[in-house]
């Protein structure tokens, strides 16, 4: 511990970057996003010490902390601009939504199979099913269960 707080007296750089560099890899194994905004301030944090810039310990995290802080908030913002309704990327049932499904048991009593995206999913269809082979549209996905349509 000693030796940390030597190196942190004669090149805090090194002590911001490790932090940033060690959130930064956290974050690549998590993909939170949550972690991707401190790494960047910590490499600020970095930077202004390398270029002389050395309050001390204390003014140091306190910028850390504001920095994190307000690029967060930013993001969010900045991410509901880009993307206001759309669904997760990383949920791929939701992406079903609106796709064709190829009918490959047929429907009896609403209840049936169909192929989807590289996989077979029990299916729900409301009014006249179209035989094996046909298309239907998904609307909804409860669950493992898709509800689905005819299509036109």
């Amino acid at each position: 511990m000693n030796a940390l707080v030597e190196l942190y007296a004669v090149q805090p750089f090194w002590i911001w970057l490790a932090i940033g560099v060690l959130l930064l890899a956290i974050e690549a194994m998590l993909s939170t996003e949550w972690l991707l905004w401190p790494a960047v301030s910590a490499g600020i944090v970095a930077v202004l010490t390398a270029v002389g810039f050395r309050p001390g310990l204390a003014a140091e995290v306190a910028i850390f902390a504001i920095l994190t802080v307000v690029a967060t908030l930013l993001s969010r913002r900045l991410v509901g601009k880009a993307n206001p309704s759309g669904p997760d990327v990383n949920d791929c049932d939701v992406r079903l939504i609106g796709q064709r499904a190829r009918v490959v048991e047929p429907f009896v009593h609403g209840r049936g199979r169909v192929f989807i995206s590289g996989a077979e999913w029990s299916a729900e269809i409301e009014g006249e099913a179209p035989p094996a082979g046909q298309d239907v549209i998904v609307d909804q996905i409860n669950g493992s269960l898709l509800k689905v349509r005819a299509s036109a």
